[in-house]
Formats: C-alpha cells, sequence, structure tokens
C-alpha cells in the first residue's frame, strides 16, 4: 500500500516533504527535502502505519547507502534493510553475459546465484565472482563481474532473502516502483504541465491520499477543522 504521512494537525502538506509513500521505497510523495527529511517522512508514514514499541520494520530498496542509513537511524534494532532482489540480478545480469559465452550456460549461471542468494549463500556469489574479475585496467564501464562483486561485498547485512522469503516479507519493491507512474507520474507529467512546487505537492498529497483510499476521510478532516475555525472566529 501506499501510505501517506501528515501530521495530525495539519491539513494541507504545505511544509516540503509532510508526505510519503511507503517504507520499502525510495522515492517519497515529496518533491524535494533532505535525506533526513526523507527519513523523518518514512518514520511519520511508519507511525501511521501502526509502528510501535516491538513492532519489526521491514524496508527494501535500491541499495542507495542512505536508504539504509535511515532504516538504522529511525528504527533502530526494530529495523531491518533488504537490497531489492531484483535490482542485485541486474548486476548479476551483466556479470553473467561478461563469464559465459552460450546463452544456455549463461542461464544456468545465473539461475545457479539467484538460488545462492535466495538461501543466504551470498559469500559464495562474491567468490564465483572474484575468480572472474577483470583486469584493474580495466573501467568501471567495461568491468561488469567488478561491479557485481563491489555492490553484493559491500552490503553484506542486506542480503538476507532466506528470512524475508521463510517470513511472507517482499524481496522486492517493483509494486510500489510501478506506483510511482500511475500515481505520480500520470498526473504530474502531462503534456504541457509545469508546476509551482507548492501546488506539485498538494496534488501529490491529494492523489496519495486517494490512492490509501483515504479520500473521504481527508475531506471528512478538512470540513470539520475549517467548521471549528469558523465557529471559533464567531
Amino acid at each position: 500500500a501506499i501510505l501517506e504521512a501528515m501530521p495530525p494537525s495539519q491539513t494541507w502538506p504545505t511544509q516540503i516533504g509532510s508526505s510519503t509513500a511507503i517504507i520499502v521505497q525510495t522515492d517519497g510523495g515529496t518533491l524535494q527535502g533532505s535525506v533526513d527529511k526523507a527519513g523523518q517522512c518514512l518514520f511519520d508514514c511508519a507511525v501511521s502505519a501502526g509502528f510501535g514499541i516491538g513492532t519489526p520494520v521491514h524496508g527494501v530498496g535500491d541499495g542507495a547507502p542512505w536508504i539504509a542509513d535511515q532504516v538504522e537511524k529511525r528504527f533502530g534494532t526494530q529495523g531491518s534493510y533488504l537490497i531489492d532482489f531484483y535490482h542485485a540480478c541486474d548486476y548479476l545480469s551483466a556479470a553473467a553475459k561478461a563469464i559465459e559465452d552460450a546463452l544456455q550456460e549463461e542461464k544456468a549461471w545465473m539461475d545457479a546465484q539467484k538460488n545462492r542468494l535466495k538461501t543466504n549463500q551470498a559469500h559464495i556469489v562474491v567468490q564465483e565472482l572474484e575468480a572472474h574479475l577483470e583486469p584493474v585496467s580495466s573501467s568501471d564501464n567495461e568491468a561488469p563481474v567488478r561491479q557485481c562483486h563491489r555492490y553484493l561485498s559491500n552490503r553484506p547485512n542486506q542480503l538476507n532473502y532466506k528470512d524475508a522469503i521463510a517470513n511472507g516479507l517482499p524481496i522486492g519493491s517493483g509494486e510500489i516502483e510501478s506506483a510511482h507512474r500511475y500515481v505520480v507520474q500520470q498526473r504530474m507529467k502531462r503534456a504541457g504541465a509545469w508546476w509551482l512546487a507548492q501546488n506539485a505537492e498538494h496534488m501529490l498529497a491529494l492523489r496519495l491520499n486517494r490512492a490509501n483510499r483515504k479520500w473521504n476521510c481527508y475531506w471528512q478532516q478538512t470540513t470539520a477543522s475549517k467548521y471549528e475555525d469558523i465557529t471559533t472566529s464567531l
């Protein structure tokens, strides 16, 4: 689900970063803001979904260090972070093409490494890649095996797919990434459209509310707040 986090006293998300997408996604429901602001949005989003003492938080993302850092900073020992499996497979696929010449062998090699990742044998995948590392003189653009090796080696604690699968937790963030297209871009990127930042933030908040099935609740709260303001001023 897509969540929209908003302070209870605030009817319009007038501050940058006051709305966001769910915990597994790198792209939040805001157009601007710092890493710490995005992390706070992440936390607010979790709270609105029921996060509390003892609640485990499972995060999935593309491996950008700042995302994992924010999950750790905001949720501490209650949070865990997993590299999007299909993003990791993109790196493996590029490496497979460099390692194996024949398509059948390439597929067999790829399937073996995917199975190892899913059974918490990432260290064996790394060892397999080490045997095929390109020369140091090769640039990164010409060294897909090196790129994959570095990507996995730098994230040993973010590859626990086995436990995620056993607990019925997602190992990919594709559902939310696709939502970015039909929730955000479909409305915001219409031909000839342009936005002031503040107006875009408001429209995005409305889109998220509707996607979360909170449309009626939002307008009831807004109407009640305006009615209270009117009666208080009388």
